[in-house]
């Protein structure tokens, strides 16, 4: 089976090299897919794959009541700030909580109009089957979403009868009530509750479908979980880090008891910081096969890690910033360049394109204001020692300066304030070593690791081979006229003629690795190096791609397992024709 998705070639068949096995995760950009259909009833790599669980629901009702807390503090302050006649801090208190809703919402709002929306020009999703050379079935496909439409269980798919004017004018009418609901929806800044509700939604229904489906939903709802930890990710760091901030500033410079609403309005943003990025480390992590998930324990841990890290870093900035307003302004302006320099130094391979990249290297320099991220592959713990390290210097250095400016003799809470700082990070950092040592999914920092691959059959880590996890090109060479008409392109012979795009053809042999992989059933090909890890899999950020991957799942009989490209394997490459 074959679809399209901007690009470049990938394609089906067996094939050990680089192969991504099962429910749990594939990976590709802007490329065209090919897929070719393996024998049927042959089982899908991965055996079973994992099962969506009650705690995972449990989770997922956790994080939607630290969502709405968050913002229910914000806003009550708010509003007793506007009573009490404080109108700047009234103004400072909506804006952070309004301009990053706004932003975020418009992102949601435009990944629903793209994943819902047909390609322009198209006639309609088709699905047609013929003879292939191999005398299997030949299956192809234009839109992802046609695949969607398929009976669970069909042997084959046959094309589709033109659809009736009845047929039609109940489909056109639900999309009209999709896109105002959906409408609806993020006009209510509402747009993460509902796809906090589909994650779970869709994790339900993998629990409750038959084999097939359940793996389809389940790729769904790991889809769906990775874009809402996105925008959390993004909100949080834009909202209810300024929020903590400012709300920690006042209640310093206030002095004396401190009120209820705003301690509550603080620890609402620190636990949604801190549970932001636990969530997003977990998502992450059960959604790249060649890592071993994180472990609700290890979760926890993240999050109290987080939580003491980000609560010393936050209050030493409110205790600085209550006395030297300018000088604070002018210490976070330059953190934030030094920090998005050694992001972007790092190379990092997170998006799609160059100025995505540094647009998400700056979002990076900004959470690295308050708390560690790591963004590069390989051992972080040199990196992540030297960012402590740094941390803390700056930690002291600011409460110092702060605590310089009270009166030593008479001012004992000034004294408690700065206790607070040290015990706070010391804190952090020893459930940060809880987690390395005891909780880390690859086993203890000090003791033997296991691999990072969860498949069981596999005796060395798992994964594609070191050439195949280089960052991919930004943009690849468009194919040439000459080569499209079969003239002698690098050697081969002129008139040789060019393999169709959407085509279903046997797979290649396999060629032998010292790897143990699962060779048996469908598998996607695509034409692109794997993103390293902590980098999301490019299927998750390139929606064409993911679209065309959900519909070669859904209507393959089996589940397909995903496979990358090589860069050292030569053979491999001349499998595939790059379009853009």
């Amino acid at each position: 089976m074959a679809a399209k998705s901007d690009g470049a070639a990938a394609a089906a068949g067996p094939g050990p090299e680089g192969a991504a096995g099962g429910a749990r995760g594939s990976t590709g950009g802007h490329r065209e897919v090919a897929a070719a259909a393996g024998t049927p009833g042959v089982i899908g790599a991965g055996g079973s794959g994992p099962r969506y669980e009650l705690r995972d629901c449990c989770w997922v009702l956790c994080a939607l009541l630290v969502f709405f807390s968050d913002g229910a503090t914000d806003l009550w302050l708010a509003a007793s700030y506007y009573l009490q006649g404080q109108r700047t801090y009234f103004g400072l208190t909506l804006l952070f909580v309004l301009l990053p809703s706004l932003v975020v919402q418009l992102l949601s709002f435009r990944w629903f109009v793209y994943d819902y929306t047909e390609p322009a020009g198209a006639p309609g999703p088709a699905v047609s089957t013929k003879d292939s050379g191999t005398g299997g079935p030949s299956i192809s496909t234009k839109d992802s979403a046609v695949a969607f439409r398929t009976k669970e269980g069909s042997p084959e798919l046959g094309t589709r009868p033109a659809p009736s004017s009845a047929s039609a004018y109940r489909r056109r009418c639900c999309r009209l009530c999709v896109w105002l609901l959906q409408t609806l929806v993020h006009l209510l800044q509402l747009g993460q509750v509902w796809r906090y509700l589909r994650a779970m939604y869709l994790g339900l229904q993998s629990r409750w479908r038959g084999e097939r489906l359940r793996r389809h939903f389940y790729w769904r709802m790991l889809f769906e979980s990775a874009d809402v930890s996105m925008l959390r990710l993004l909100e949080t760091f834009l909202r209810s880090a300024p929020q903590l901030v400012l709300q920690l500033s006042l209640l310093v410079h206030r002095g004396g008891q401190p009120d209820l609403l705003p301690a509550l309005s603080t620890s609402a943003s620190l636990v949604s910081l801190a549970w932001t990025l636990a969530s997003y480390q977990k998502v992450l992590r059960d959604s790249r096969d060649d890592k071993r998930p994180l472990s609700y324990k290890g979760a926890v841990a993240q999050v109290l890690w987080h939580l003491f890290t980000i609560a010393a870093r936050s209050l030493a900035f409110a205790l600085f910033a209550s006395v030297y307003k300018l000088y604070f302004g002018i210490f976070i302006v330059a953190h934030w360049c030094i920090m998005t320099f050694w992001v972007i130094q790092g190379e990092t391979d997170f998006c799609m394109s160059k100025w995505e990249e540094i647009i998400y290297n700056m979002v990076v320099g900004i959470i690295y204001i308050f708390c560690w991220f790591n963004v590069k592959e390989g051992r972080s713990r040199r990196r992540m020692t030297l960012y402590y390290c740094i941390v803390l210097l700056e930690n002291a250095a600011l409460t110092g300066f702060w605590y310089s400016s009270r009166n030593f003799s008479t001012d004992f809470h000034s004294l408690i304030l700065v206790c607070v700082v040290a015990s706070s990070f010391a804190l952090g950092i020893f459930f940060m070593c809880v987690y390395y040592c005891l909780l880390h999914p690859n086993g203890p920092m000090l003791g033997p690791q296991a691999p990072g691959c969860i498949c069981p059959e596999a005796r060395e880590p798992c994964g594609p081979p070191a050439d195949a996890v280089t960052s991919p090109p930004r943009s690849l060479p468009r194919t040439t006229g000459a080569e499209r008409d079969g003239a002698s392109v690098g050697g081969e012979r002129a008139g040789t003629p060019t393999p169709p795009v959407f085509q279903v053809r046997p797979g290649l042999p396999p060629t032998p690795v010292a790897r143990t992989f699962r060779t048996e059933g469908p598998v996607i090909r695509i034409d692109l190096p794997r993103k390293k890890y902590p980098a999301w899999d490019a299927h998750f950020i390139d929606r064409r791609l993911r679209k065309t991957i959900l519909a070669l799942e859904y209507s393959s009989p089996v589940t397909p397992r995903l496979q990358y490209r090589s860069v050292g394997t030569s053979q491999e490459l001349l499998e595939y024709e790059t379009t853009v």
